[in-house]
This record gives C-alpha cells, sequence and structure tokens, in this order.
C-alpha cells in the first residue's frame, strides 16, 4: 500500500514537474527563475515591507513600539472608522508598487493564488471570524475595460484557503467614478458618495453576519468605509477589511 501511494504521489507530480521544465517559474517581482511558482526571489522578498505585529487593533497601522495588544492609533481615536478592523500584507511603496500595479492593470492575474495566500495570513483572525467574503466591486464599465475585478480575484482565492463562502456580487458599483488616484481625502469621499449598493436579493442573507471585505489596496479608507457603510444600513453585524497593501503615512 505504501509503495502504490507513493506511485500514485510520483504521477500527481509529473505534469507540475513537466510544466517546470517547459515554462520555468519566475519571480513575481522580477521575472528571475525561482524554485516554485507563485514566490519571490531573495532579493525581492528582502525588498517588500510584510506588516505585522506591532499593529493599530482597529485599522492595521503598523506601530514603530508596542503598545500592547489593544492599542489604537490616533487616526481611530478620532475618526474611528466604520469597518471594525482591518489588516495588510505589506506595505505599498516602491518595493511592491509594480507587483500591485502589474496584478491590476497588465493582466498578471496568475499572481493572485499567491497574493491571496499572503492575505490568508495576514488576514487569519479576520478570516476566522467571518461569515462571508466580499470584494469591492467595479462599475460595469471600468470592468468591461480591465476585463477582471482583482479585488474578486482575491476573494476567490482567499475562499478557496479558508472555506469562507464568498459572494462575489454582494455589493455593487451603481456611479462610475473617476479614479481616485490623484485626489484628496475629500475628493475621495465626495467621489464614492452614493457609489455602492448591497445588491437585490441580497439584503436577506446579509442580516447578523460578518462580512470580510477585500481589496487590493487600502489608501485613505474611503472606499471600504462607504461599502462598509452600505453593509451595516443593509444589516450586516459586522464589517471587516482585508488588503493585500496598505499605504502608511506618519501619523499627525
Amino acid at each position: 500500500m505504501e509503495f502504490l501511494r507513493r506511485l500514485g504521489a510520483t504521477a500527481r507530480s509529473i505534469p507540475t514537474v513537466a510544466l517546470n521544465v517547459l515554462l520555468p517559474p519566475q519571480c513575481l517581482g522580477c521575472a528571475r527563475m525561482v524554485d516554485k511558482p507563485g514566490t519571490l526571489c531573495a532579493e525581492c522578498w528582502e525588498r517588500v515591507d510584510f506588516l505585522g505585529p506591532p499593529l493599530c487593533a482597529r485599522c492595521g497601522y503598523p506601530f514603530e513600539y508596542d503598545h500592547g495588544e489593544d492599542a489604537i492609533c490616533g487616526d481611530c481615536i478620532r475618526r474611528p472608522p466604520a469597518y471594525e478592523r482591518a489588516r495588510a500584507v505589506m506595505r505599498y511603496d516602491e518595493a511592491s508598487r509594480d507587483l500591485i500595479l502589474g496584478f491590476k492593470h497588465a493582466d498578471r492575474t496568475y499572481a493572485a493564488p499567491a497574493f491571496a495566500g499572503w492575505m490568508a495570513r495576514a488576514g487569519a483572525a479576520l478570516l476566522a471570524g467571518a461569515d462571508i467574503i466580499a470584494p469591492v466591486p467595479l462599475h460595469r464599465l471600468r470592468l468591461l475595460s480591465r476585463r477582471y475585478n482583482q479585488a474578486a480575484l482575491l476573494g476567490h482565492g482567499l475562499s478557496r484557503a479558508s472555506g469562507v463562502a464568498i459572494v462575489p456580487d454582494l455589493l455593487v458599483r451603481r456611479k462610475h467614478t473617476r479614479s481616485q488616484g490623484r485626489l484628496s481625502r475629500a475628493q475621495r469621499a465626495l467621489n464614492v458618495q452614493g457609489a455602492f449598493a448591497v445588491k437585490a436579493g441580497r439584503k436577506a442573507g446579509l442580516t447578523g453576519r460578518r462580512v470580510l471585505l477585500i481589496d487590493d489596496v487600502l489608501t485613505t479608507g474611503v472606499t471600504a468605509t462607504a461599502c462598509a457603510k452600505v453593509l451595516k444600513r443593509a444589516g450586516a453585524g459586522a464589517v471587516d477589511l482585508l488588503t493585500l497593501a496598505r499605504v502608511v503615512r506618519p501619523m499627525v
């Protein structure tokens, strides 16, 4: 029986080995050859600033010093977010920018399983309490031009990794808003005002549920806040946020 088990495992590995010979796996960052698909080379790994404790217990802002497990940052004290907790895999900076933008705009969708695996580890506590995974939606016109929603790809990967059900169309984007890239916080808030809604027919399954909202980058939190408010008005018991990266600005 042991021999047969090993033989079966060997047979299952043959397609992967053959594929790696024909198409050697490349680093997600610089395209150098690596040991297995969906990984970074040692140099790119060292450049990426992966976020971990100590963090703000609410928004996940990285602290320079450990202030205790339940410490809250100044921003969350002054302006509590509509979501309960937020976590991110990495800092959005020069080292991670190409990873994110390549995935978001350059059809590098093959990175989604690896990114989802990283997010599953960074957001393990959030996934443990989640009832539903919901990606931040794109407007249909933007989806038509981009051909995929990067947040939905990440959400599907997280669902497979965690077993938490995903409802990819829980939220809809009913306004074709302009890009948030160069807008201030106030401009962003105005831009997404009234942009999101819970899809008709989904409210009944939302009451009292804890939703894990998925997006690629947390910048000012305006988009996530708008989504969280809509979900809670529709009956969600709580909303958490998990992103691949987040902008880290100095606290003032």
